[in-house]
Protein backbone atom coordinates (compact mmCIF):
# COMPACT_ATOMS: atom_id res chain seq x y z
CA UNK A 1 0.00 0.00 0.00
CA UNK A 2 0.72 3.49 -0.45
CA UNK A 3 -0.13 6.52 1.64
CA UNK A 4 -3.67 7.18 0.93
CA UNK A 5 -4.46 3.83 -0.19
CA UNK A 6 -8.08 2.80 0.87
CA UNK A 7 -8.55 -1.03 1.13
CA UNK A 8 -11.71 -3.41 2.74
CA UNK A 9 -10.32 -5.61 5.10
CA UNK A 10 -9.76 -9.28 3.87
CA UNK A 11 -8.43 -11.05 6.34
CA UNK A 12 -10.10 -14.07 8.41
CA UNK A 13 -14.02 -13.72 8.50
CA UNK A 14 -14.33 -9.55 8.52
CA UNK A 15 -16.92 -7.16 7.30
CA UNK A 16 -17.80 -4.12 6.80
CA UNK A 17 -14.34 -2.87 7.96
CA UNK A 18 -12.09 -0.32 6.07
CA UNK A 19 -8.51 0.85 6.43
CA UNK A 20 -6.02 3.49 5.56
CA UNK A 21 -2.74 4.15 4.80
CA UNK A 22 -2.35 7.39 6.42
CA UNK A 23 1.35 8.11 5.40
CA UNK A 24 3.00 8.43 8.50
CA UNK A 25 6.19 10.03 9.09
CA UNK A 26 5.89 9.87 4.77
CA UNK A 27 6.33 5.91 5.34
CA UNK A 28 4.18 3.50 3.30
CA UNK A 29 2.78 1.36 5.87
CA UNK A 30 3.66 2.31 8.81
CA UNK A 31 0.44 3.84 10.08
CA UNK A 32 -3.24 2.76 9.47
CA UNK A 33 -6.94 4.36 10.58
CA UNK A 34 -10.14 1.88 10.31
CA UNK A 35 -13.12 2.27 9.52
CA UNK A 36 -16.36 0.05 10.95
CA UNK A 37 -18.94 0.90 8.32
CA UNK A 38 -22.37 -0.25 10.90
CA UNK A 39 -25.62 1.28 12.22
CA UNK A 40 -23.19 3.57 14.29
CA UNK A 41 -19.99 4.36 11.91
CA UNK A 42 -16.73 4.23 13.55
CA UNK A 43 -12.88 4.55 13.22
CA UNK A 44 -10.30 3.37 15.51
CA UNK A 45 -7.75 5.65 15.80
CA UNK A 46 -6.72 8.75 14.32
CA UNK A 47 -3.17 8.99 13.27
CA UNK A 48 -1.17 11.54 13.95
CA UNK A 49 -3.60 14.40 12.44
CA UNK A 50 -0.85 15.37 9.78
CA UNK A 51 -2.75 14.25 6.63
CA UNK A 52 -5.76 13.91 8.57
CA UNK A 53 -7.70 14.24 5.12
CA UNK A 54 -6.78 10.74 4.38
CA UNK A 55 -9.24 9.09 6.92
CA UNK A 56 -11.77 11.46 5.44
CA UNK A 57 -11.05 10.00 2.51
CA UNK A 58 -11.39 6.76 3.98
CA UNK A 59 -14.98 7.55 5.35
CA UNK A 60 -15.61 8.36 2.24
CA UNK A 61 -14.60 5.40 0.47
CA UNK A 62 -16.44 3.60 3.01
CA UNK A 63 -20.08 5.55 2.12
CA UNK A 64 -20.16 6.73 5.48
CA UNK A 65 -20.68 11.14 5.45
CA UNK A 66 -18.47 13.10 7.80
CA UNK A 67 -21.98 14.22 9.49
CA UNK A 68 -22.78 10.25 9.78
CA UNK A 69 -19.44 9.39 11.78
CA UNK A 70 -21.11 8.81 15.37
CA UNK A 71 -17.50 7.24 16.75
CA UNK A 72 -14.25 8.21 17.17
CA UNK A 73 -12.36 5.17 19.51
CA UNK A 74 -8.95 5.60 20.37
CA UNK A 75 -6.93 2.97 21.30
CA UNK A 76 -4.66 5.65 23.71
CA UNK A 77 -3.54 8.96 23.53
CA UNK A 78 0.44 8.95 22.17
CA UNK A 79 -0.16 11.12 19.46
CA UNK A 80 0.70 8.52 16.79
CA UNK A 81 -2.89 7.20 17.32
CA UNK A 82 -4.80 10.57 18.86
CA UNK A 83 -3.15 13.67 17.35
CA UNK A 84 -5.88 14.00 14.37
CA UNK A 85 -8.93 13.37 17.50
CA UNK A 86 -9.44 17.24 17.61
CA UNK A 87 -9.29 18.04 13.63
CA UNK A 88 -11.62 14.69 12.87
CA UNK A 89 -13.84 16.06 15.93
CA UNK A 90 -14.22 19.11 14.53
CA UNK A 91 -14.77 17.72 10.55
CA UNK A 92 -17.54 15.12 11.87
CA UNK A 93 -19.69 17.05 14.35
CA UNK A 94 -21.85 14.22 15.84
CA UNK A 95 -18.64 12.11 16.61
CA UNK A 96 -18.32 10.98 20.15
CA UNK A 97 -14.49 10.66 21.09
CA UNK A 98 -14.22 7.37 22.96
CA UNK A 99 -10.87 7.14 25.25
CA UNK A 100 -9.59 5.03 28.37
CA UNK A 101 -10.33 7.29 31.39
CA UNK A 102 -6.67 8.04 32.11
CA UNK A 103 -6.00 9.57 28.97
CA UNK A 104 -9.23 11.94 28.89
CA UNK A 105 -7.43 15.05 29.82
CA UNK A 106 -5.03 14.77 27.46
CA UNK A 107 -7.26 15.03 24.28
CA UNK A 108 -9.18 17.95 26.27
CA UNK A 109 -6.00 19.33 26.50
CA UNK A 110 -2.98 18.12 24.57
CA UNK A 111 -0.18 20.39 25.24
CA UNK A 112 1.57 18.19 27.88
CA UNK A 113 1.47 15.37 25.61
CA UNK A 114 2.54 17.74 22.53
CA UNK A 115 5.71 19.05 24.54
CA UNK A 116 6.19 14.85 25.99
CA UNK A 117 5.83 14.07 22.14
CA UNK A 118 8.59 16.38 20.97
CA UNK A 119 11.00 15.16 23.76
CA UNK A 120 9.93 11.04 22.81
CA UNK A 121 10.62 11.29 18.96
CA UNK A 122 13.19 14.10 18.63
CA UNK A 123 13.53 15.47 15.05
CA UNK A 124 11.04 13.09 14.23
CA UNK A 125 8.29 15.61 15.81
CA UNK A 126 8.24 17.50 12.41
CA UNK A 127 6.53 14.62 10.61
CA UNK A 128 3.67 15.93 13.29
CA UNK A 129 0.77 18.69 13.68
CA UNK A 130 -0.09 19.98 16.80
CA UNK A 131 -3.18 18.69 17.94
CA UNK A 132 -6.28 20.82 18.59
CA UNK A 133 -8.55 19.95 21.93
CA UNK A 134 -11.42 18.03 22.15
CA UNK A 135 -14.45 19.70 23.48
CA UNK A 136 -14.87 18.09 26.73
CA UNK A 137 -18.63 17.70 26.31
CA UNK A 138 -17.50 15.35 22.97
CA UNK A 139 -15.41 12.85 24.97
CA UNK A 140 -16.42 9.80 26.74
CA UNK A 141 -14.33 7.81 29.20
CA UNK A 142 -13.95 4.13 28.69
CA UNK A 143 -12.71 1.90 31.31
CA UNK A 144 -11.65 -2.10 30.97
CA UNK A 145 -14.76 -4.23 29.96
CA UNK A 146 -16.98 -1.28 28.42
CA UNK A 147 -18.57 -1.82 25.30
CA UNK A 148 -19.42 0.53 22.36
CA UNK A 149 -22.56 -0.64 20.61
CA UNK A 150 -22.49 0.01 16.76
CA UNK A 151 -25.38 -2.08 15.77
CA UNK A 152 -24.10 -5.15 14.27
CA UNK A 153 -20.57 -4.65 15.77
CA UNK A 154 -19.15 -3.18 19.19
CA UNK A 155 -15.70 -2.45 20.35
CA UNK A 156 -15.54 -4.34 23.45
CA UNK A 157 -12.58 -2.25 25.68
CA UNK A 158 -9.59 -4.52 27.65
CA UNK A 159 -7.48 -2.98 28.99
CA UNK A 160 -3.69 -3.22 28.08
CA UNK A 161 -1.74 -1.21 30.25
CA UNK A 162 2.06 -2.33 29.56
CA UNK A 163 2.68 -0.04 26.72
CA UNK A 164 0.99 2.94 28.17
CA UNK A 165 -1.30 3.10 31.39
CA UNK A 166 -4.25 4.69 29.12
CA UNK A 167 -4.07 2.22 26.45
CA UNK A 168 -7.27 -0.10 25.55
CA UNK A 169 -7.26 -2.89 23.00
CA UNK A 170 -10.88 -2.77 21.21
CA UNK A 171 -12.47 -6.49 20.39
CA UNK A 172 -15.06 -6.79 17.51
CA UNK A 173 -16.47 -10.23 18.78
CA UNK A 174 -18.59 -10.12 15.25
CA UNK A 175 -15.22 -10.22 13.47
CA UNK A 176 -13.84 -12.16 15.83
CA UNK A 177 -10.97 -9.23 15.48
CA UNK A 178 -8.92 -7.23 17.86
CA UNK A 179 -7.93 -3.94 16.92
CA UNK A 180 -4.22 -3.92 18.95
CA UNK A 181 -2.87 -0.56 19.15
CA UNK A 182 0.26 -0.94 20.55
CA UNK A 183 -0.27 -4.56 22.67
CA UNK A 184 1.21 -6.72 19.89
CA UNK A 185 3.98 -4.51 18.35
CA UNK A 186 4.40 -3.44 15.11
CA UNK A 187 3.30 -5.60 12.08
CA UNK A 188 5.88 -5.11 8.93
CA UNK A 189 3.43 -6.98 6.09
CA UNK A 190 6.99 -6.53 3.41
CA UNK A 191 8.91 -8.89 5.10
CA UNK A 192 6.23 -10.61 6.78
CA UNK A 193 7.72 -9.52 10.97
CA UNK A 194 6.68 -8.54 14.00
CA UNK A 195 8.40 -5.83 15.90
CA UNK A 196 9.11 -4.34 19.43
CA UNK A 197 7.36 -0.99 20.51
CA UNK A 198 9.04 0.20 23.35
CA UNK A 199 9.19 3.60 23.49
CA UNK A 200 9.45 5.64 26.84
CA UNK A 201 8.51 6.77 29.35
CA UNK A 202 5.81 4.30 30.39
CA UNK A 203 7.17 1.04 28.94
CA UNK A 204 6.76 -1.70 30.84
CA UNK A 205 8.10 -4.96 30.17
CA UNK A 206 5.82 -7.53 32.59
CA UNK A 207 2.98 -5.56 32.10
CA UNK A 208 3.35 -5.47 28.13
CA UNK A 209 3.49 -9.50 28.32
CA UNK A 210 0.70 -9.62 30.60
CA UNK A 211 -0.77 -7.95 27.83
CA UNK A 212 0.40 -10.24 25.30
CA UNK A 213 -0.70 -13.42 26.99
CA UNK A 214 -4.57 -11.47 27.37
CA UNK A 215 -4.57 -11.53 23.82
CA UNK A 216 -3.11 -14.75 23.36
CA UNK A 217 -6.04 -15.87 25.85
CA UNK A 218 -8.92 -13.93 23.82
CA UNK A 219 -8.09 -16.28 20.56
CA UNK A 220 -8.62 -14.07 17.76
CA UNK A 221 -8.87 -14.57 14.16
CA UNK A 222 -7.61 -11.37 12.64
CA UNK A 223 -5.02 -8.87 14.26
CA UNK A 224 -5.89 -5.48 13.62
CA UNK A 225 -2.61 -3.43 13.97
CA UNK A 226 -2.37 0.36 14.03
CA UNK A 227 0.89 -0.38 12.39
CA UNK A 228 0.46 -1.99 10.45
CA UNK A 229 -2.85 -3.32 8.99
CA UNK A 230 -4.65 -6.38 9.08
CA UNK A 231 -3.10 -9.98 9.21
CA UNK A 232 -4.42 -13.32 10.37
CA UNK A 233 -3.12 -14.39 14.25
CA UNK A 234 -1.50 -17.66 13.30
CA UNK A 235 0.83 -17.92 16.28
CA UNK A 236 1.61 -13.98 16.00
CA UNK A 237 0.98 -13.47 19.81
CA UNK A 238 3.25 -15.91 20.93
CA UNK A 239 5.66 -15.04 18.77
CA UNK A 240 5.79 -11.77 20.09
CA UNK A 241 6.28 -12.33 23.43
CA UNK A 242 9.82 -13.89 22.31
CA UNK A 243 10.24 -10.97 20.19
CA UNK A 244 9.68 -8.91 23.10
CA UNK A 245 11.80 -10.43 25.85
CA UNK A 246 14.62 -10.91 23.18
CA UNK A 247 14.89 -6.85 22.38
CA UNK A 248 14.83 -6.14 26.33
CA UNK A 249 17.12 -8.76 27.14
CA UNK A 250 19.40 -7.96 24.16
CA UNK A 251 19.67 -4.25 25.38
CA UNK A 252 20.14 -4.92 29.16
CA UNK A 253 23.17 -6.73 27.85
CA UNK A 254 24.22 -3.89 25.76
CA UNK A 255 24.59 -1.59 28.54
CA UNK A 256 26.10 -3.69 30.97
CA UNK A 257 28.81 -4.37 28.05
CA UNK A 258 29.47 -0.69 26.98
CA UNK A 259 28.51 1.17 30.64
CA UNK A 260 27.01 4.61 28.32
CA UNK A 261 23.65 4.77 27.03
CA UNK A 262 24.45 7.36 24.63
CA UNK A 263 26.54 4.20 23.40
CA UNK A 264 23.97 1.80 22.95
CA UNK A 265 21.66 3.81 21.58
CA UNK A 266 24.09 4.66 19.04
CA UNK A 267 25.02 0.72 19.05
CA UNK A 268 21.30 -0.86 17.76
CA UNK A 269 20.67 2.55 15.57
CA UNK A 270 23.31 1.63 13.68
CA UNK A 271 23.21 -2.27 13.60
CA UNK A 272 19.33 -1.85 12.90
CA UNK A 273 17.67 -3.82 9.38
CA UNK A 274 14.55 -2.11 8.99
CA UNK A 275 16.33 0.80 7.16
CA UNK A 276 15.49 -1.03 4.34
CA UNK A 277 11.71 -1.24 4.85
CA UNK A 278 11.00 2.18 6.59
CA UNK A 279 13.78 3.87 4.81
CA UNK A 280 16.85 5.40 7.00
CA UNK A 281 15.84 8.02 8.68
CA UNK A 282 12.40 6.62 10.51
CA UNK A 283 14.36 3.28 11.05
CA UNK A 284 17.05 4.89 13.08
CA UNK A 285 14.78 7.41 15.01
CA UNK A 286 11.87 4.24 15.52
CA UNK A 287 14.93 1.89 16.77
CA UNK A 288 16.74 5.16 19.16
CA UNK A 289 13.07 5.62 21.05
CA UNK A 290 12.72 2.07 21.34
CA UNK A 291 16.03 1.71 23.14
CA UNK A 292 15.44 4.72 25.61
CA UNK A 293 12.26 2.82 26.72
CA UNK A 294 13.85 0.09 27.49
CA UNK A 295 16.09 2.16 28.98
CA UNK A 296 14.09 3.86 31.55
CA UNK A 297 12.86 0.67 31.70
CA UNK A 298 15.72 -0.28 33.45
CA UNK A 299 15.86 2.40 35.60
CA UNK A 300 12.61 2.12 37.26
CA UNK A 301 13.51 -1.91 37.57
CA UNK A 302 16.80 -0.74 39.52
CA UNK A 303 15.45 1.80 41.56
CA UNK A 304 17.60 4.58 39.22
Amino acid sequence: MEAGDVRRVTAGDCTDLYYVDTGMYDTAEYGSVYVVDDERPAIVDTGIGTNYERVLAALEEAGVAPEELAVIAVTHVHLDHAGGAGFLADACPNAEVYVHERGARHLADPSRLWEGTKRAVGDQIEFYTEPDPVPEDRITEITDGDAIDLGEHALVAHHAPGHAPHQVVFEDPANDAVFTADAAGIWVPSIDEVRETTPPPQFDLEAALADAEMLVAMEPETLLFAHFGPVEADGLLTEYTDVLTDWVGAVERKRAELDDDGAVVDHFVEHTSMDRVWGERKARGETAMNVRGVLAYLDREDGA
